[in-house]
């Protein structure tokens, strides 16, 4: 068989494939503690799994329009409303099959051969590929960890060519948990203007932040930003509903026509049943956000002492998501009886190994120094996985 060109630039997810590789060491009757999928471990609520089993019982269970039902791009427009001062029209709202899925037909619709993309590192891992897939370049510029990982204005006007199309945001962000204040996203806009830049802010973590912090989008700086702007957002993170695969956009109505165009060519429409839960979660009672929120930051907090803890160890307090980023680099070029660490790669792999727990190297999302944590697990399992990776950690020389 010959595969196309394309896949050839294409690896796998990285969280996926350490999370596959832990579920087979599980299989095997092996004790493993995951710190690596990103996905909430509380239920989907109840009054959103009941709107779902009344679509069922209703027929509702047929294929939609391409683009979402219109009851749930008036919840989104509404959501919008509401949390954000943005005001869109329904032909301004795209639902896809998750924000993956948003993000990739998004690609699709505006990006040719030849653009390129500014990606700040670290990233999530999926950007790079999305924009490689759609024959644009993702152009990744390096952020520091003494900044928070923030993407200054002075770095993003250096990495604007005259082939630059586009930037993509995350705030909260995964694999950092950074979360961009009103002043540095409005820096930031002034030069995605003068250049005539899009951006693509995605606020999946919106409703994840913690201390307090405000959240605000980039779409808010202004009229002009939010012409320039595509907000991308989903029903995953916020609700507990990775599973159920619904993601939506907001931006100018004849990019969601021609993001339609490529969706109803591929998935067609996102799924019904799916749908229907997705309007029940965005305008039912939101108390269970508040309630996943205090235990987030609970283990936060635990996480972060205890990793700060650990010699040569250290971790900027994450701002939002579920997500920590500790820089371990302190451990590479330490011997191992199988060699020597060399990187973040080799440590999560000597972890999982000799430790048993599943960490995403740092490489995978653009900065080989660290490695990423999600504390979307109870605060036993981050305790005696924290246990097993001081243990390992103490036998390296």
């Amino acid at each position: 068989m010959i595969l196309s060109e394309r896949i050839s630039h294409i690896k796998p997810s990285p969280t996926l494939a350490m999370n596959a590789k832990a579920l087979s060491m599980r299989a095997a009757g092996i004790d493993v503690i995951s710190f690596g999928v990103g996905e909430p471990d509380f239920d989907t609520p109840k009054h959103i799994r009941e709107a779902a089993k009344r679509a069922i019982e209703e027929g509702f269970t047929r294929y939609t329009a391409v683009s979402g039902i219109p009851e749930l791009k008036d919840a989104i427009v509404e959501k919008f409303k509401r949390d954000n001062n943005l005001s869109y029209e329904p032909d301004e709202v795209m639902v896809s099959c998750g924000g993956k899925h948003v993000l990739y037909n998004l690609a699709q619709a505006v990006l040719n051969p030849g653009d390129e993309v500014i990606i700040p590192a670290p990233y999530w891992v999926s950007y790079p590929p999305i924009v490689v897939l759609a024959g644009a370049s993702p152009v990744v510029v390096g952020t520091q960890e003494a900044d928070d990982f923030k993407l200054s204005p002075e770095s993003l006007w250096a990495a604007v060519t005259p082939r630059t199309r586009m930037l993509i945001l995350n705030s909260p962000s995964n694999p950092t948990g950074l979360v961009y204040t009103e002043s540095e996203l409005r820096a930031l806009a002034e030069v995605t203007l003068k250049h005539n830049i899009w951006v693509v802010s995605d606020e999946i973590y919106e409703k994840l932040i913690f201390d307090d912090r405000p959240f605000y989008s980039i779409a808010q700086v202004s009229e002009e930003a939010k012409s320039k702007t595509f907000v991308v957002n989903g029903v995953s993170k916020t609700y507990a509903m990775t599973g159920w695969r619904i993601g939506y956009v907001a931006g100018p109505s004849e990019v969601m026509a021609g993001m339609n165009k490529i969706q109803s060519q591929s998935t067609s429409n996102p799924n019904s049943i799916a749908q229907k839960a997705a309007v029940a979660a965005l305008n039912g009672p939101q108390d269970s956000i508040n309630d996943m929120l205090e235990a987030f930051d609970q283990r936060r907090k635990y996480l972060l002492q205890r990793l700060n803890a650990i010699k040569g160890v250290h971790c900027n307090v994450p701002g939002g998501a579920f997500y920590a980023f500790p820089n371990f680099s302190h451990y590479f070029n330490a011997k191992t009886e199988g060699g020597t660490i060399r990187g973040s790669v080799d440590l999560c792999e000597y972890l999982l190994t000799e430790a048993r727990v599943a960490l995403v190297p740092g490489a995978a999302f653009g900065d080989d120094s660290f490695i990423r944590f999600s504390y979307a697990t109870g605060l036993e399992t981050i305790e005696e996985g924290l246990d097993r990776i001081e243990g390992a950690l103490c036998k390296l020389v």
